[in-house]
């Protein structure tokens, strides 16, 4: 959502939330949490560690994710996705010291992410409605479900045991105060700038997350919604 902050909707955007009242109080919610905690910690976090072990956490991180994003890759068909992220997977764990290095990148295999709700998405499964979740911020009832499964779908999880199973959630959560801090101008700029925070979050995140799905701006009819979320 941060990096695409910057972009302007050629066309409306359609939207589909009817748990509107309800979503703002979770998102009045979420803009206290990060006003109070997460963008304190941040700072201190930005501040105080240098930025090459900032960028080691966030590729360590990254490639943790990547056996999840291989499954989804495989679910979506996409041969040629997995095999990447098979082989960015094996070279960063290898050649880039467990992950902290990123030398796939410079070997042309670029990061290619696939989550369970761009899955659900290649199989025809319908946007929902859009929500914004507790701590975590934006989504669709499409990405809530994916969310949810993607928990289960890293064969890592079921391989590390303890207190190894820590490292991913540990370091995505450092990863993203990392991210919080990198790019806080544009955050701050939505979430205390904007006329009404909740409606600009909104429209970024689905024209960001449609465009990346290459859906276009228009929601589904509400029979679609009826038959898979009713």
């Amino acid at each position: 959502m941060t990096l695409s902050a910057c972009s302007v909707p050629s066309e409306p955007v359609a939207v589909h939330d009817p748990f509107e009242k309800t979503n703002r109080k979770i998102h009045a919610f979420n803009k206290g949490l990060d006003r109070n905690l997460v963008k304190p910690v941040s700072n201190g976090y930005g501040i105080a560690v240098p930025d090459r072990i900032k960028n080691g956490v966030s590729n360590f991180s990254s490639n943790l994710s990547l056996p999840g994003q291989f499954v989804n890759a495989i679910l979506q068909g996409d041969a040629e996705g997995a095999g990447r992220n098979f082989f960015r997977f094996a070279f960063n764990s290898t050649l880039g010291l467990g992950g902290f290095l990123d030398p796939a990148t410079d070997m042309g295999l670029p990061a290619e992410r696939a989550d369970f709700g761009e899955t659900l998405a290649v199989w025809g499964a319908p946007e929902g409605a859009y929500i914004e979740l507790p701590f975590l911020g934006p989504s669709t009832q499409r990405d809530t479900a994916g969310r949810i499964v993607d928990l289960f779908t890293n064969p890592l999880s079921y391989e590390l045991g303890d207190p190894e199973n820590l490292a991913p959630p540990v370091s995505g959560v450092a990863a993203r105060l990392g991210d919080r801090y990198a790019f806080g101008d544009t955050i701050d700029s939505i979430l205390y700038e904007s006329a009404d925070s909740y409606a600009q979050g909104r429209l970024i995140y689905l024209e960001s997350r449609r465009f990346d799905l290459g859906e276009s701006g228009e929601t589904q009819n509400e029979e679609s919604y009826d038959a898979l979320f009713d």
